[in-house]
């Protein structure tokens, strides 16, 4: 069976996706598949994304930033607050279609 991919845009630099690209290029990175994003999760993410290291600790001051509930992972009802993090610092652009 085929995996149908979709090439991402990029435009003035920064990757382009709708939220529900956003949210399943999220999902990858859930290792444990708990259906929530951890700290380590976060900054494999962000390696990804960035092609950078990035520290433990930077990705505990995000989830800091967009944890509202403070357990300590970023979840579905979370996912808009990481989003617009994304598009600030992370050079994505959320397509809202």
């Amino acid at each position: 069976m085929a995996i149908k991919t979709r090439t991402y845009s990029v435009v003035d630099g920064k990757r382009q996706m709708t939220m529900d690209e956003f949210k399943r290029w999220l999902k990858k990175f859930d290792d444990d598949k708990d259906g929530r994003i951890s700290r380590d999760e976060l900054a494999d993410a962000i390696r990804v994304s960035r092609g950078e290291w990035f520290t433990g600790r930077k990705s505990k001051r995000i989830i800091g930033s967009v944890d509202a509930d403070r357990n300590g992972f970023i979840d579905d009802n979370e996912i808009k607050n990481l989003a617009e993090f994304a598009e600030k610092y992370l050079n994505i652009k959320i397509l809202y279609l």
